[in-house]
């Protein structure tokens, strides 16, 4: 059984969490820049055993597409060009980054450290990965 991977798309950055190989835990993985997305997502399902790819799915609180959904289709159909054999599904990631400041508030985070970005990113993936493993197992 291989590692389910999730991405939070940013247009500058992107959040990566992974499972573990049992799929019971999702964890934090990298903060990337989006220019370097396909190179470090090929790199790494070239190392690691990685069965789907969750994308977080920006909408608006009404449910319908929003805005930065222009920058993330096209960067997702080149991801599934380099990687053609591996399911890439969607998720709905509203509320995930409010989920991750509670998460570094409630952790204890110094206020210094809840204003990194990045690290809001890969905690937004995991909440993304962690919704997924939920929602699919009963």
């Amino acid at each position: 059984m291989g590692r389910l991977l999730a991405i939070d798309f940013g247009r500058k950055r992107c959040g990566i969490a992974v499972t573990d190989p049992l799929r019971i835990a999702a964890n934090p993985l990298e903060t990337v820049r989006t220019c370097d997305l396909d190179k470090f997502i090929t790199g790494y399902c070239a190392r690691e055993a990685v069965d789907k790819i969750i994308v977080g799915l920006p909408v608006t609180m009404r449910g319908e597409p929003s805005e930065s959904q222009q920058w993330l289709r096209p960067a997702i159909a080149r991801l599934q060009k380099l990687l053609p054999d591996m399911p890439i599904v969607f998720s709905d990631e509203r509320f995930t980054s409010v989920l991750a400041h509670r998460a570094m508030l409630d952790g204890g985070l110094k206020k210094t450290d809840r204003r990194d970005r990045a690290m809001v990113d890969r905690i937004s993936a995991a909440i993304i990965l962690n919704d997924y493993l939920s929602s699919t197992n009963p």
